[in-house]
């Protein structure tokens, strides 16, 4: 089964995150920045301007982010390498399939570190055939995406994980 990298590669994203989130001005911000707006910080051809000293500006919370490679999982799977930045009309699709595409992998991080409790031969069953459902044999479309969202999935993850509570509450007391 193919396993998306959860691990953030910039270099093949197209600064998603510093356009689609929101900054509250705070010691984790030094702005406040609405959603959907890019950061002033952003260069036009979409790179930071300031990455190697961000927490120096003011922006901890930038260095601190972790999109867990959703960012370049949609630029490059789903969007085939384009980008809103060249191509405006793609800011609204990329920006929401972006906001989806981390919360499958989130869930998919999330079942990768319970995998390290006890699980019973049914948990770890269960826990795989969940995996699936957030790894499509054929890949993710923004159409799967929006199916998978509002379909029981979602919930069916976080049932489980819910189910495994004791376990990693047992696992932290005896560490």
């Amino acid at each position: 089964m193919f396993q998306p990298s959860l691990t953030a590669d910039c270099g093949r994203c197209a600064a998603l995150c510093c356009a689609h989130h929101a900054f509250d001005s705070s010691d984790q911000f030094a702005i406040d920045k609405p959603a959907g707006v890019p950061c002033p910080n952003l260069t036009g051809c979409g790179r930071c301007k300031i990455h190697e000293s961000l927490a120096e500006h003011g922006f901890p919370g930038c260095e601190n982010y972790d999109c867990l490679g959703a960012g370049q999982h949609v630029v490059q799977g789903l969007f085939g390498g384009r980008s809103w930045l060249s191509e405006p009309a793609l800011k609204e699709p990329m920006f929401e399939a972006f906001r989806m595409m981390r919360g499958v992998h989130e869930a998919l991080l999330l079942l990768q570190t319970a995998r390290g409790l006890a699980l019973s031969e049914e948990e770890a069953a269960r826990c795989t055939e969940l995996e699936r459902t957030l790894v499509p044999e054929n890949g993710w479309t923004l159409a799967g995406l929006i199916e998978f969202e509002s379909g029981p999935a979602v919930g069916e993850v976080h049932a489980f994980l819910r189910g495994l509570q004791y376990k990693a509450q047992n696992w932290a007391k005896s560490a």
